[in-house]
This record gives structure tokens, C-alpha cells and sequence, in this order.
């Protein structure tokens, strides 16, 4: 299967071929072997080179909704927005509402992972930009900035410094 995505602002070239736990994914024309488990929210990767005989790294993998059509991908406690742009097998992209100038409807700011709520930085009716910081969790002993995909106004915040939040649950709303 092959897709373009849009993540963190930058288009990747993804292949991914195989099935029953084990696949070969092609990132930008570099192949990694790919083996999975699953432990409740999160994926346990096992990744190597091809021509590599041991394993080269090992990467914790959640995914929790954000926008529509889009997802916080959080690899090792780092989250990332991520988009399809194109579709397998469609030749197509997808259209990008923020380069339309068009708005795509409220984005959800959602947790990647079970936490804590360290910081809210923002409250309800300020503007906010692409990329800035929103609200830091700590989960796994490690913090995560979640950060704003677009430009907006915050129409919500539903969390409170200090609060723990489960995996998805949605944290802040920017119309």
C-alpha cells in the first residue's frame, strides 16, 4: 500500500507491504522491517535495516484523533500531526483546506497517551498559531508539548493543570 502523508508539515512517501504482524515500510526510499505488538494504547515497534541482522531500534507508538482527518501520532513520547494527502491507489490528493484558505471545522487536541496535565498555556478565546504549544502532559516519565495544527481561536479547554487524562481524551477545541 502506498500513501502520502503530511506529518508535522512535511510530506513522507509510505509504503507498507506484509500482514500478520510483520511488514517491510519503505519511509522516504529508506525500507525498515517492522515487527508489532500491541500493549493496550500502544505499539511496541521492532525495526531493522534489511540488510541488518539485529534489531536497530525499538520505538513506543500511539494514535489519537485530533482534527478531522488527522491523527496525533506520538513515536517515543514525541507527538506528531499527521494527514493523509493521498490516498492508495486513488492518484489523488487530498485537498488541503488551510492552503484553500477554507476552514475543515473545530480541531480537537486530543491526548496521544494516558497522563498527567503539567501546564495549560492557553484558555478559552485566544488566538492561537500553526505549531504553538497548547498543553504539556507528562506520560511515561516523559513531557509532550501538544501544539496547535492550524491557526485558530481556542473555544475550549477542558483540562486542568494537574488532572490525569486517558488516551484520546480531548484537551482543547480551536474553532
Amino acid at each position: 500500500m502506498k500513501f502520502v502523508v503530511d506529518a508535522g508539515g512535511r510530506e513522507r512517501a509510505v509504503e507498507i507491504t506484509g500482514a500478520a504482524g510483520s511488514y517491510r515500510a519503505a519511509l522516504d526510499g529508506r525500507t525498515w522491517i517492522i515487527d508489532r505488538a500491541r500493549a493496550g494504547s500502544t505499539w511496541s515497534l521492532l525495526m531493522r535495516e534489511p540488510e541488518a541482522d539485529r534489531v536497530s531500534r525499538s520505538r513506543q507508538v500511539t494514535m489519537a484523533p485530533a482534527a478531522p482527518g488527522e491523527l496525533v501520532v506520538s513515536v517515543d513520547g514525541h507527538p506528531v500531526s499527521v494527514r493523509l494527502v493521498s490516498r492508495p491507489g486513488s492518484g489523488r490528493r487530498r485537498r488541503d483546506p488551510a492552503a484553500a484558505g477554507a476552514a475543515s471545522g473545530p480541531q480537537q487536541v486530543a491526548a496521544p497517551m494516558p497522563g498527567r496535565i503539567v501546564k495549560v498555556l492557553v484558555k478559552a478565546g485566544d488566538p492561537v498559531a500553526a505549531r504553538q504549544p497548547l498543553v504539556v502532559v507528562e506520560a511515561m516519565k516523559m513531557e509532550n508539548e501538544l501544539r496547535a495544527a492550524r491557526a485558530g481561536t481556542v473555544a475550549e479547554v477542558r483540562v486542568v493543570e494537574g488532572a490525569t487524562v486517558e488516551a484520546g481524551a480531548i484537551l482543547v477545541v480551536i474553532a
